[in-house]
């Protein structure tokens, strides 16, 4: 599967219902950072695959969404105001 690196998703919808649906979506993927901005930790071909499959949920003429690939040494000199800096997930969740 590859290593596993920070991706940012940051978007701006002005549809209403297009911009609630892709939110939805993307919370299948990651945590919400902010309103339009989300921060999931994938694969390169997972980054690919979820870059695709944005591409069939977003109106290009109109729609702007972007992914940016993070290194990892570059996450932990995240700095924040008013928030948590990135977190990986649990190794594991315990039901």
């Amino acid at each position: 599967q590859g290593e596993v690196m920070l991706v940012l998703v940051d978007y701006d919808i002005p549809d209403d219902k297009r911009r609630t649906k892709l939110a939805t979506f993307l919370e299948g993927y990651g945590r919400r950072a902010q309103k339009s901005v989300f921060e999931c930790y994938l694969s390169l071909a997972e980054m690919t695959s979820l870059h695709q499959q944005l591409e069939r949920r977003v109106e290009p003429d109109e729609d702007d969404v972007r992914l940016y690939w993070v290194p990892v040494n570059a996450v932990p000199r995240t700095l924040t105001i008013g928030s948590l800096p990135p977190e990986p997930p649990p190794e594991s969740y315990v039901i």
